[in-house]
């Protein structure tokens, strides 16, 4: 499981977008507070924060056409085996939405992508 940096999204290859929204909904429900060592540092910020970075990833679904459901714009919203959100108090949006998504996390990401044969720039 990983969050790629948000640079990346729009140049993900299918297969890579449409894992990072599975990623995301998993760590929106069920998943929230469950350790995993890539992803620990997003359970340190409030789960807004997740929201927003899903907000990239189903903005560039939506660009290249695919459907996401549009209940995961509701940011109280936790995937159909969680209840909703009761009150989740929205935080301004910063770029990069997560600190830890600097230069060294992003050189990381295209470290991975290239060892899985995918080159982006």
């Amino acid at each position: 499981m990983r969050l790629w940096h948000q640079d990346l999204i729009w140049r993900l290859p299918r297969q890579q977008l449409l894992g990072q929204h599975r990623e995301i909904a998993a760590l929106r429900g069920r998943g929230w507070g469950k350790p995993h060592t890539t992803v620990n540092y997003v359970f340190q910020h409030s789960p807004y924060k997740l929201y927003q970075f899903h907000l990239l990833v189903l903005a560039e679904m939506q660009r290249r056409h695919y459907h996401p459901d549009l209940k995961w714009f509701d940011p109280y919203y936790r995937g159909q085996y969680c209840s909703k959100y009761e009150s989740l108090t929205a935080i301004p949006w910063t770029d990069p939405i997560y600190p830890e998504h600097d230069e060294a996390y992003l050189q990381s990401c295209l470290d991975n992508l290239h060892q899985k044969g995918i080159d982006l720039y």
